[in-house]
């Protein structure tokens, strides 16, 4: 499936109702979708529609529900349930005292319209199926941030004919990128209780991939990447970063 820069589709009101009386069930409701694929997560207000699961029950490593549904056809989820759980607890016991959930999404006709590869929501965090293939296409060039991030991860992007462009991961690859950097990207929203706005939130969550995801890993050793390309995305900015994560 081709992913240009597309509109939101607005017209579907049923989508926008489902989502507006969800957010009056929880004061932490509101969705962060990362990774929407490429540019158009910064077009669609709306997300697609999930599961929603109440916050309240027990939370952390040791009751934490790890919910598989089946991909779809045509799709694969990049990681397994054993293998989040066991990144999840490598992590400091405080950044997962609030997750409940980890669902491995279903892709639907209605989640292709707004293709993400990972979603924050409640005390949740989904994650979504790839292409079976392991080939993304797109319909323009990656952004210079597009291209970089993903070749930290191994991603390869690659032009083709017509003016396309494909994004080509394999199985360790694509791992990496959801373990490394889309689990813990979708968890920095989950713990960030202090920023507000949109861009203050990603990039806080952005950090938080890199600091506890890439470096921790030993990313940049094991992908020959130089510091440079971490540098560029810079430090969060006061009461955006480091001191959000006492506890």
């Amino acid at each position: 499936m081709f992913r240009g820069f597309r509109s939101n589709r607005s017209s579907n009101k049923s989508q926008r109702r489902m989502h507006a009386v969800r957010a009056v069930r929880s004061h932490r409701s509101f969705a962060h979708g990362k990774r929407a694929r490429r540019r158009e997560r910064y077009r669609c207000p709306f997300l697609p529609p999930e599961d929603w699961y109440e916050p309240g029950g027990e939370s952390g490593i040791a009751a934490l529900r790890i919910i598989v549904q089946d991909p779809g056809p045509g799709y694969r989820h990049a990681v397994t349930a054993e293998e989040v759980r066991a990144r999840l607890a490598a992590l400091p016991l405080h950044f997962t005292s609030r997750l409940e959930v980890v669902q491995l999404s279903r892709m639907t006709r209605k989640k292709r319209t707004l293709p993400c590869y990972g979603m924050q929501w409640g005390s949740a965090v989904y994650l979504y199926p790839v292409e079976e293939s392991l080939i993304e296409h797109y319909a323009q060039p990656p952004l210079a941030a597009e291209r970089r991030e993903a070749e930290m991860y191994g991603g390869r992007w690659e032009a083709v004919a017509g003016g396309m462009w494909r994004l080509v991961w394999t199985p360790e690859t694509i791992r990496d990128f959801y373990l490394n950097n889309i689990l813990l990207h979708e968890l920095g929203h989950l713990i960030d209780d202090r920023n507000r706005s949109y861009a203050d939130r990603e990039r806080f969550a952005d950090w938080f991939a890199i600091e506890y995801g890439y470096r921790t890993s030993g990313a940049s050793g094991r992908r020959g990447h130089d510091g440079r390309r971490i540098d560029e995305l810079g430090e969060p900015r006061a009461g955006c970063g480091r001191d959000v994560l006492s506890g």
